[in-house]
């Protein structure tokens, strides 16, 4: 697996500051998309234990609240492989934090619907994540208003609780000075 970037300090995706993981590869290219050069999956550089340890490292403040995983495309098989070491051990090193991550892949169709019956990697994957923004990025429903995510088709999705209940749980943003 190659990545993008990685953002120390990122408050654009995801509450409060956190450490932002780019992948390399996304087979959706949404039209639109703000990071369209990461649809290749040799773009940027290899992802290997230092890059995990690096990781790891700039995650260790405590004001840094946790993880956020995008792209490319995270949910791409190839990419599910390749970040299942860094999710465990994010979550070994701060079960406290969150880990957030987006996906132009719908959870209940493509990523519950089919990839866990395909991928042994998928149904791990999710077992790490706290919150998933879903759906592909839709040009004409685009909203800069809108939190954390940019087209309103896009759902901000709390992991584990929908997965416990079989339906779909959102985020709710906490009110201000929460």
């Amino acid at each position: 697996m190659n990545y993008a970037d990685i953002k120390q300090y990122d408050v654009a995706n995801g509450p409060g500051i956190r450490v932002s993981l780019f992948v390399s590869g996304c087979t959706r290219r949404c039209e639109g998309c703000f990071n369209k050069e990461a649809w290749d999956f040799h773009y940027g550089r290899p992802f290997t234990q230092e890059t995990i340890q690096q990781i790891i490292d700039w995650l260790s403040p405590s004001y840094v609240r946790g993880l956020t995983i995008l792209g490319g495309e995270p949910f791409e098989h190839e990419n599910q492989k390749g970040l299942l070491s860094l999710l465990r051990q994010v979550r070994q090193t701060y079960p406290e934090k969150e880990i957030w991550c987006f996906s132009g892949y719908l959870f209940d169709e493509d990523i519950c619907g089919r990839m866990c019956s395909e991928w042994e990697e998928t149904k791990e994957m999710l077992s790490y994540l706290d919150v998933l923004v879903d759906g592909r990025f839709v040009e004409a429903q685009k909203n800069a208003n809108l939190v954390f995510k940019g087209s309103a088709n896009q759902r901000t999705i709390m992991v584990q609780e929908s997965l416990k209940s079989g339906e779909i749980v959102l985020w709710q943003k906490p009110a201000y000075g929460s």
